[in-house]
């Protein structure tokens, strides 16, 4: 400190008296202090409010990602359930296809024999032909009836 810092000025009188053995301060120095002495207060008051709102906005974000993952495994269970369904349903409309070729077939057979017994042999040597023919038509569907990979 300089001497003109350390010594009051004559015409600024300090505010309080001193007690006896005590050097009082400046009042142009404790007419600063006061001014950053407040500063400092409403600085840490803000920033104690900002923590504050920080921890609540954390918290937030921390809830939404929860009820997010909550909403996510919802839905993949969904999802999970839909595919299963849809597989079963697929694999028993085969197996319905796949009954239904085979019931076919026989009543064809069966129409067959039934003709032959008739003595029409010739008719249906020429519907044997066609037969044979809407056979490999309605193979060729229901071996492109595969199953879809879901997922």
């Amino acid at each position: 400190m300089s001497d003109s810092e350390a010594s009051p000025s004559p015409a600024a009188a300090p505010l309080v008296e001193a007690p006896a053995g005590e050097s009082s301060p400046s009042p142009a120095w404790s007419e600063e202090l006061v001014p950053v002495g407040e500063k400092i207060s409403e600085l840490n008051e803000s920033q104690s409010e900002l923590l504050g709102r920080l921890r609540g906005l954390k918290e937030d974000l921390q809830s939404w990602r929860n009820n997010l993952d909550t909403q996510v495994k919802k839905y993949k269970t969904e999802i999970s359930d839909i595919k299963t369904a849809l597989n079963s349903e697929i694999d028993q409309l085969k197996s319905d296809f796949q009954e239904l070729r085979t019931t076919l077939k026989k009543q064809q057979e069966d129409v067959s024999v039934s003709l032959k017994n008739l003595g029409l042999e010739d008719a249906t040597e020429n519907d044997g032909k066609k037969g044979s023919e809407d056979e490999n038509i309605s193979e060729g569907a229901l071996t492109g009836l595969g199953q879809p990979e879901i997922g």
